[in-house]
C-alpha cells in the first residue's frame, strides 16, 4: 500500500474519530468484516457487539439520546439489515440521530443472488427498505464519494429534525484503496449546522398573543429536549406565569415538580391539565406533532378544542406545522432560538412580567390532592405488588440524575402520568413506534453513556417487553462490561392489550402467559439472568423490592448489570382521555366510523372512557 493511500474501512475509522465518534454499535457479517478489520486497528473507536440487530439499534437510539449526538450502527446485508428495520423505525419516529452503514453483496455481484442477498423488484435494492424510514439512504457505486457522503449524512442527521440515515456500502469498497486529496474536505468542514430562528416579528406577535391571553398554556414536546432547551422554557414560563402541558415524549422538559408543570396530556393524561388545555384561548405548541395518544384521538373537548383556542405552533419540521390542528401563526424554528426570542419580545411589553397566584395555587392543590389520591396504594403491602408501589420504590432508590428508559405499559405510561422525574433530560420514552422490547435494549446504550458521565442508567420494563426484546441483551452487558440495570415489572401477561381487551370484550384472549392446562407461565427471569452472569433478585414479598432496587444501584455504580424481578398486579393505568379505538368497538352515541359527529343542535359531545378500560 503507498504511503498517501490507505483502504476505505480505515478512512472510515479514521474519520468517526475525528468526528468524535466513540462506539459504534452493530453485530457481525461477511459483507462488514473489512469494517471489522479496520475497527481491530482503531486507537479511540470501540465497537459494542451484541447477539441481534434489532438490539444493537436499540442500543444505538439509547446512546444518542444521552449524547444528543448521532449514534452509528453498522449491520450485514439481507437478515442483519431486516434485523434493524424496527429499530431504525423507532428512531425516526422519535426524531433520534443515527447514521446506519450496512454492508451489501460486492458490487460485482450484484442481482446474481449472491449469498443473502435481498433482491427486491430491481437489482441491488437491499437499501431501499429503509427509504420510508430513514430521512436519507445512500448506496455507494464509487468509494470516492465517501467523504462527501459521510459529512453529508451526519449533518443530515444531526439537523433540522433528526433521524437516522442509511449507507449501503458494497464489501468490496472496504477495501478500495483512496487517496488523501480525496479526504481533505472531512478536515475543513464544520460539522455544525446552525440552526433557524425566528423572525423578529413573528416572536413579538407570539409574545402579544401570550400577554394578551386570558388563559395561555405552552404545550411542550420532544423536540424541547431534543434542542436542550428546558432553561429557556422554564425562562419563559416563570416569566409570563404560564401553565406548560406536555406530550408523553416532552416529560421532563420541565421538572414534574416544577409549579407550572402541570402535567401530561392525552389518554393516559390527568384531568386537571385537560381543563387547561382544552379551555385555553391560546396555545404555545413547542416541539410537538400533536400525536393521536398525546391528544385524545383529536377530539373535540377532550384535550384540546380547535373552536375555542387558537394555536401557535413552533417546530423544526416544516410537515409538522399544522398537520393536526390548524394554526394561527406556524413557524419552523428551533425550540431553544425561539424560546429566548419570544422571552425578549415579552420582556418588552411587560417588563415586569405578570403574575398568576391563583393559577399557581390551583396548580399546586391539583398535584398534592393527585399525590394523595394515590398515596393508599403506593404504600400498599399487597404481593403480587401493585405498580404503584414499584414506582415509589424505584423513585426511592435511584439517583435524581439516573437516567430512566421505559418500554410499553405501565412502565411507560403509568410513568408518564404519576412518577415524578424533576432533572431534564433523564427520562426516554418510545413514543412514535412504541417498540415492545425498547427500554431492555436501550438502556445498553444509556447505560454506556451514562458511565461516562458518573451516572447510571436503568429501564422499567415489563415481562412482555423484555422478553421480546430478547434476553441476550445481559450477554451483550456482560461481555461489554455495561453496567445497566433491568426493573421487569411482571404480570403474567400484556397488560395494556389485557386491560383493553377485558374492558371492550371481557375477555383476555392472547394477552395471557399460561401453560396448554391454564396454569400462569412466565419463565425465571433472575434465573435467566444468573444464566448469562448477571447478578439477579427475584423478589418475594413488596418489603423486598426497595432493599434490592438499592442493591442494583450499587452493583451499577461499581460498573456490574444487574436484573430485578418483581411480581406486580395488572392495575390498569387511569385513562381520563380517550382513544377511538373504544369507539370503533363499544360504539357511543355521537360517534360513527371512530369520528365525532354533532348532535341536531350542532353540538358535539366528547365521549367518556373511562368505564371501558379495566382490568
Amino acid at each position: 500500500m503507498s504511503e498517501n493511500k490507505k483502504l476505505v474501512s480505515d478512512r472510515i475509522v479514521d474519520y468517526l474519530e475525528r468526528r468524535g465518534v466513540e462506539y459504534v454499535f452493530g453485530l457481525c457479517g461477511h459483507t462488514v468484516i473489512g469494517l471489522l478489520d479496520g475497527m481491530s486497528r482503531a486507537t479511540k473507536l470501540k465497537f459494542i457487539s451484541t447477539r441481534h440487530e434489532q438490539i444493537a439499534a436499540h442500543a444505538a437510539d439509547g446512546y444518542a439520546r444521552l449524547t444528543h449526538k448521532a449514534s452509528v450502527l453498522m449491520c450485514h446485508l439481507g437478515p442483519g439489515l431486516t434485523n434493524t428495520l424496527t429499530g431504525v423505525a423507532n428512531a425516526s419516529l422519535d426524531s433520534i440521530p443515527m447514521v446506519v452503514i450496512c454492508g451489501d453483496v460486492p458490487s460485482y455481484y450484484f442481482g446474481r443472488h449472491a449469498h443473502q442477498e435481498v433482491i427486491m423488484h430491481g437489482d441491488a435494492t437491499q437499501y431501499r427498505l429503509f427509504e420510508p424510514i430513514a430521512k436519507r439512504v445512500w448506496r455507494i457505486d464509487d468509494a470516492e464519494s465517501l467523504p462527501y457522503i459521510l459529512d453529508k449524512a451526519f449533518r443530515l442527521a444531526e439537523s433540522g429534525r433528526p433521524g437516522p440515515v442509511v449507507i449501503d456500502i458494497p464489501m468490496d469498497m472496504f477495501s478500495y484503496e483512496t487517496e488523501d486529496f480525496l479526504w481533505e474536505r472531512t478536515y475543513m468542514d464544520s460539522h455544525e449546522t446552525i440552526r433557524p430562528g425566528l423572525d423578529p416579528d413573528t416572536a413579538m406577535k407570539i409574545a402579544e398573543n401570550l400577554v394578551n391571553a386570558k388563559n395561555p398554556v405552552i404545550y411542550a414536546g420532544g423536540g424541547v429536549l431534543l434542542s436542550q432547551a428546558s432553561e429557556e422554557l422554564a425562562a419563559l414560563a416563570e416569566f409570563l406565569e404560564i401553565p406548560v402541558a406536555r406530550t408523553l415524549m416532552g416529560q421532563s422538559c420541565l421538572p414534574d415538580n416544577h409549579p407550572l408543570m402541570v402535567g401530561q396530556t392525552g389518554f393516559w393524561g390527568l384531568d386537571f391539565t385537560h381543563s387547561l388545555t382544552k379551555n385555553a384561548d391560546y396555545i404555545l405548541a413547542i416541539g410537538t406533532r400533536f400525536g393521536e395518544a398525546d391528544s385524545s384521538s383529536w377530539y373535540p373537548g377532550v384535550t384540546f378544542d380547535e373552536r375555542k383556542t387558537k394555536f401557535m405552533q413552533i417546530d423544526i419540521d416544516p410537515s409538522e406545522i399544522g398537520r393536526n390542528y390548524p394554526v394561527e401563526i406556524g413557524a419552523i424554528a428551533d425550540a431553544k432560538h425561539a424560546l429566548k426570542q419570544i422571552l425578549a419580545a415579552a420582556k418588552t411589553l411587560v417588563p415586569e412580567g405578570k403574575k398568576n397566584p391563583e393559577l399557581l395555587a390551583a396548580i399546586a392543590k391539583n398535584k398534592a390532592d393527585f399525590k394523595k389520591s394515590n398515596e393508599a396504594i403506593s404504600n400498599d403491602s399487597r404481593f403480587p405488588m401493585t405498580p404503584q408501589r414499584i414506582l415509589k420504590d424505584v423513585k426511592e432508590a435511584i439517583p435524581e440524575d439516573a437516567y430512566i428508559f421505559t418500554d410499553v405499559g405501565w412502565n411507560k405510561n403509568g410513568v408518564a402520568q404519576e412518577f415524578d422525574v424533576n432533572v431534564p433530560g433523564t427520562i426516554h420514552h418510545c413514543s412514535g413506534l412504541a417498540t415492545m422490547g425498547f427500554g431492555a435494549a436501550a438502556v445498553l446504550g444509556g447505560a454506556v453513556a451514562a458511565q461516562k458521565q458518573g451516572r447510571i442508567a436503568l429501564t422499567l420494563t415489563g415481562d412482555g417487553g423484555f422478553g421480546a426484546a430478547n434476553p441476550c441483551v445481559m450477554a451483550t452487558a456482560v461481555e461489554q462490561g455495561i453496567p445497566a440495570i433491568w426493573v421487569v415489572m411482571d404480570n403474567s401477561k400484556f397488560g395494556t392489550i389485557n386491560g383493553l381487551e377485558n374492558g371492550n370484550y371481557g375477555h383476555a384472549f392472547g394477552t395471557v402467559f399460561q401453560t396448554p392446562d391454564g396454569q400462569s407461565y412466565n419463565p425465571k427471569w433472575e434465573e435467566v439472568a444468573k444464566a448469562y452472569g448477571v447478578d439477579s433478585v427475584r423478589v418475594n414479598s413488596a418489603d423486598e423490592f426497595l432493599p434490592a432496587m438499592k442493591k442494583a444501584v450499587e452493583m451499577a455504580k461499581a460498573g456490574k448489570p444487574f436484573l430485578v424481578e418483581a411480581p406486580m398486579e395488572n392495575i390498569v393505568v387511569p385513562t381520563p382521555g380517550c382513544w377511538n379505538i373504544n369507539d370503533i368497538y363499544t360504539p357511543k352515541a355521537g360517534i360513527k366510523n371512530g369520528k365525532l359527529r354533532p348532535d341536531e343542535n350542532g353540538e358535539f359531545h366528547a365521549p367518556d372512557h373511562g368505564h371501558t378500560h379495566k382490568a
